[in-house]
């Protein structure tokens, strides 16, 4: 039981992380709360539907194209409302108000192009795979085993790459960084593809994860995602990684018998905040971020 819970964890935490770090390259570099991120990730899903569903193309491929898709929209959004709103030096209020603004004028788009019923992807829904006591559908095998390259792909991207390097300088201290030559437009241009693509991949997973899904669903999973944010870190992506896997583990182990009875599966996220609440109090800049003196 417990183990078949870890397993489903690892699943959950894995898609909230990958799409927390989205999320947080944004913050970081931009300052900006992008509230229209699960709409991107219901889009990435969706449009790799069209082309794995109707179309009939591998879910490999389908998802590749998912994923080129919503970096295009990321980028396009960028250059039509976000870049004008910084060139007016728009407050932290206003950028708030558009981006939600922009989340509810996606998912009714969603709405309108795709309808309200749930879609599901060319996967073997009878397919089991048995590791010792641990039973795995197909679509959680093929979550759990591209998560972990996309996380691991990511950490080595952070680490070792210049310019995987120069987007963690960027946000560390961005007036710093073009002082050393950092072309800032060029990287916040990156960290929207980067973004779009991150929303692209996490919304294909979270679809596999949870068999079906409609335009809808990217809302559902916000509120996890911008937790496993702040629990690592605002702006660290390192603790964005961290954050997600541990909400994950943590939404699915509460409902072990073992622990206390077990939780209801209803109230997973509650669980997810309590955490998030307990980690905070003890250290209140977030798991990998840096205390800050007012």
């Amino acid at each position: 039981m417990f183990a078949q819970l870890f397993a489903n964890g690892l699943v959950t935490g894995s898609v909230i992380a990958i799409a927390a770090v989205g999320v947080s390259l944004v913050y970081g570099i931009l300052r900006l709360v992008n509230f229209a991120y699960g709409d991107f990730m219901a889009f990435g899903a969706l449009v790799t539907y069209s082309f794995n569903g109707p179309l009939g193309l591998s879910l490999v491929t389908a998802t590749l194209l998912g994923m080129a898709a919503t970096a295009v929209l990321s980028v396009a959004l960028d250059a039509i409302l976000w870049r004008p709103l910084r060139a007016r030096r728009a407050g932290f209020m206003s950028l708030f108000l558009a981006s939600i603004g922009l989340a509810l004028v996606l998912r009714q788009s969603l709405l309108l192009g795709y309808g309200p019923q749930p879609q599901t992807y060319r996967v073997d829904p009878y397919k089991v795979h048995v590791l010792g006591s641990v039973r795995l559908s197909q679509a959680q095998f093929i979550t759990i085993l591209v998560a972990a390259g996309v996380i691991v792909a990511l950490g080595l991207f952070l680490a070792r790459t210049p310019v995987g390097r120069t987007l963690r300088a960027l946000a560390d201290d961005r007036a710093l960084a073009a002082i050393a030559g950092v072309n800032g437009r060029r990287m916040i241009a990156l960290t929207w593809v980067l973004s779009g693509a991150l929303a692209g991949i996490a919304g294909v997973l979270a679809g596999l994860a949870q068999t079906t899904f409609d335009p809808n669903f990217g809302f559902t999973l916000l509120l996890p995602i911008f937790a496993a944010v702040v629990l690592g870190g605002i702006g660290s992506a390192y603790g964005s990684l961290a954050g997600g896997l541990t909400l994950g583990l943590a939404m699915e182990l509460s409902t072990w018998p073992s622990f206390f009875g077990g939780v209801d599966p209803v109230y997973k996220p509650v669980v997810a905040f309590v955490v998030l609440a307990a980690a905070l109090m003890v250290r209140p800049q977030g798991l990998f971020g840096k205390a800050r003196v007012v």
